[in-house]
């Protein structure tokens, strides 16, 4: 890997992460499209580390809504009500929707990574990501707020972040439309969705870093990896704040149509070459 591919595929992430479209399947297409003979293993350890860098951005553009929810959560235990307040509870249902995906990810850990190699298989999943998209904006009433958010709500959300560890399932895309499929405005929705992250992806990135220190990859491609990573931060930060905007009045449905159209290119690339 070149540090020019790094910062192209840096950029990719970091557009890409949180816009429901699946980060992981343009890093698996876009190499693929240009001829790039990535291997799998520097792919598979890239893709975790420039998650890392849209996970410090996420935590920045958040770090006021964090540092409330964190403070509530200790100010609950304290005084033993630890759902006392909206922070606090908050706080609960973040920690409950991460549990379904992080025990998945332990035990697809070897099936995600063979699905990362294979164009074929991405592309039909980024069908997948159009389907959920649709289903959010055709199931959901759009009735209720972030504050309105359930135990219930939380492990249906947490659910659908499950189908996530697949490139070509957006997980942004999933977890908007598990909480959309639950009533939730798009605005709250994403924001919850975003929240949700941080803790997988911390768990990701920890995973990531273990394997980096017992393997010799990061020596010869500590480089690609730095620049990609920081292009995938600055970029992610301010995609955050595009979508979160954009949602307040417009649909998923422009999103599902780009996955779709993006798939059946793939697949016709594929299949015809």
């Amino acid at each position: 890997m070149t540090i020019m591919q790094a910062i192209v595929l840096g950029i990719i992430q970091g557009a890409t992460e949180f816009i429901p479209v699946s980060s992981s399947a343009h890093l698996v297409l876009l190499p693929y499209y240009l001829g790039w003979d990535i291997p799998e293993e520097i792919a598979f350890l890239f893709d975790v580390l420039v998650q890392s860098a849209t996970l410090v951005a996420v935590i920045l553009y958040f770090r006021t809504d964090l540092w409330n929810i964190i403070r509530a959560v200790i100010q609950g235990l304290v005084a033993r009500r630890p759902l006392g307040q909206l922070e606090s509870r908050l706080g609960w249902l973040l920690i409950m929707a991460t549990i379904p995906a992080g025990a998945a990810g332990v035990l697809l850990r070897d099936v995600v990574e063979e699905v990362f190699a294979s164009p074929n298989l991405t592309a039909i999943l980024l069908f997948g990501t159009a389907g959920l998209l649709v289903l959010a904006e055709t199931a959901g009433k759009r009735s209720r707020t972030i504050e309105e958010l359930t135990w219930k709500d939380a492990i249906w959300i947490g659910f659908f972040q499950i189908l996530a560890l697949f490139p070509g399932i957006s997980r942004s895309g999933a977890t908007i439309s598990g909480g959309m499929t639950r009533n939730l405005e798009r605005p709250a929705s994403a924001r919850f969705a975003f929240l949700m992250s941080i803790p997988i992806m911390l768990a990701a990135s920890l995973a990531a870093g273990a394997d980096l220190v017992q393997s010799d990859l990061f020596a010869s491609a500590w480089l690609p990896f730095l620049a990609g990573c920081l292009t995938a931060g600055f970029v992610g930060y301010f995609s955050i704040h595009w979508l979160l905007r954009f949602l307040i009045s417009r649909s998923l449905y422009p999103f599902a149509g780009y996955c779709i159209v993006v798939g059946m290119i793939t697949l016709a690339l594929y299949y015809a070459l």
